[in-house]
């Protein structure tokens, strides 16, 4: 990570962003005890002398603005308190360079903490957590951590690759050694060799082959097709799942000696929506990623960000950066609208309709008003999600934990969701209270 130099001017003037960088993992050195070094960078207010423009953040007090460093000249970054927090993301995101992993939710932090003592000890880690939630991030981080930064880093979708090639593709093959072989293959281990190999969906490997694999962790050795000698390997190896390994083994999908194999070190990300403070670092971090060579980047409005923080992220990280690359082309002019916030799909819910009729005595839900003008596909949506979210409720018995996951959302949106059925007259909790204790 590196260490900024912040001068006296801007440690008084932004104390708070400051102890925030700190607080993500960034060192924070003084021109008094020591010189900075190559990769550091320089903190000063607007109109201070810049020495080093290229490794320099001009923190200004006036305006709204982010402009990254370009042609040799300083990056500059300005907000005000009610842009605080992607204004905290987009100078985290000017200072931490390419190859820092993004977070600012303490858990996030907690974990990348924990990742960079893991990096230091030559072991085998696995990562589990559903799919988008930045797993090859932190796989890539404890490789750039560990004493085998400067070998290879492979990445291997073990479920991407033919079932029938992936022995070969990963340990390798000789010549001639099944048809097709016209030449040799020195396959993704031995091309690893000296750094590290991430093997992701690990779950979809064929159980056949885990047996090999075992092997080769126990040995460190592999055995290309077609060959008789053992080759040595200096690999170490991440696994990532976006399965429960566990119960995979349970299930006798997976090996439970290679389960136990791998997971010398677990560690575990967690859905997006379970760590809303990284939703604006990462929001600043995929605009200036991608805003390319505008003269201008965009900054998310107060309502932009409030519909980013209300979403439940079915597709984690992944889907966040879908919508900021979205949001920038429909951006016109220097901020990002909440109009220009689009999801990749409207939230929907599959249910099926009680059997049990609503009894005589129960009140009975408020008649849909009439309207004027035709339904919108919005408004028929909307009108569905409600329905789904009475009857789940009622079949649940009030349970708003159990209804949240029959729906496969979380108790967040849960709660959302009821709160703006509440706004438009629909007040489904009140309603389902009635009707127990009638």
């Amino acid at each position: 990570m590196r260490t900024i130099f912040p001068t006296a001017a801007v440690t008084a003037r932004r104390y708070a962003l400051i102890s925030s960088l700190r607080a993500q993992g960034f060192g924070v050195g003084s021109f008094e005890t020591g010189p900075a070094g190559p990769r550091d960078l320089f903190l000063v207010a607007d109109g201070e002398a810049v020495t080093a423009p290229a490794r320099t953040v001009v923190i200004g007090e006036d305006g709204r603005h982010v402009i990254p460093s370009q042609d040799g000249n300083p990056a500059r970054i300005a907000f005000g308190a009610a842009d605080a927090a992607i204004g905290y993301g987009f100078a985290r995101a000017l200072v931490a360079g390419p190859d820092t992993p993004t977070a600012a939710d303490p858990e996030s932090l907690a974990l990348l903490a924990l990742a960079e003592r893991v990096a230091q000890a030559d072991i085998t880690v696995l990562i589990n957590g559903p799919t988008g939630t930045g797993k090859e991030v932190l796989a890539r981080a404890i490789h750039n951590g560990s004493t085998r930064k400067d070998g290879p880093f492979v990445a291997i979708n073990c479920a991407a690759l033919p079932e029938t090639m992936l022995e070969a593709l990963l340990f390798g093959h000789q010549k001639g050694a099944f048809t097709g072989a016209s030449s040799g293959g020195e396959g993704f281990f031995r091309a690893a060799n000296g750094g590290t190999i991430l093997l992701d969906e690990i779950a979809e490997m064929p159980i056949q082959l885990q047996a090999k694999l075992l092997r080769v962790l126990q040995e460190r050795e592999v055995v290309p097709i077609g060959a008789s000698t053992p080759q040595p390997i200096d690999v170490r190896v991440i696994a990532c799942a976006n399965r429960d390994l566990q119960g995979e083994v349970a299930a006798g999908r997976f090996r439970a000696d290679l389960y136990y194999r791998l997971s010398v070190f677990p560690l575990t990300t967690k859905p997006l929506a379970e760590r809303p403070q990284d939703i604006p670092a990462l929001t600043a971090t995929m605009i200036l990623r991608h805003a390319g060579t505008r003269a201008v980047v965009p900054w998310p409005t107060t309502a932009a960000l409030d519909a980013l923080m209300r979403h439940d992220w079915p597709g984690n990280v992944r889907e966040l950066e879908n919508v900021v690359q979205r949001a920038l082309l429909f951006a016109t002019g220097d901020t990002i609208e909440a109009s220009d916030v689009v999801f990749d799909r409207p939230v929907t819910f599959t249910f099926q309709r009680s059997a049990q009729p609503i009894p005589l005595h129960a009140p009975a839900p408020p008649a849909a008003p009439v309207a004027s003008e035709p339904a919108t596909l919005g408004n028929i949506v909307q009108m569905s999600e409600f329905a789904a979210i009475r009857e789940t409720l009622q079949a649940c018995g009030g349970s708003r934990i159990e209804t949240a996951r029959r729906l496969g959302i979380s108790e967040r949106t849960l709660r959302y969701r009821l709160a703006k059925a509440r706004e438009q007259g629909d007040d489904i909790a009140r309603q389902h209270d009635l009707r127990a204790s009638a």
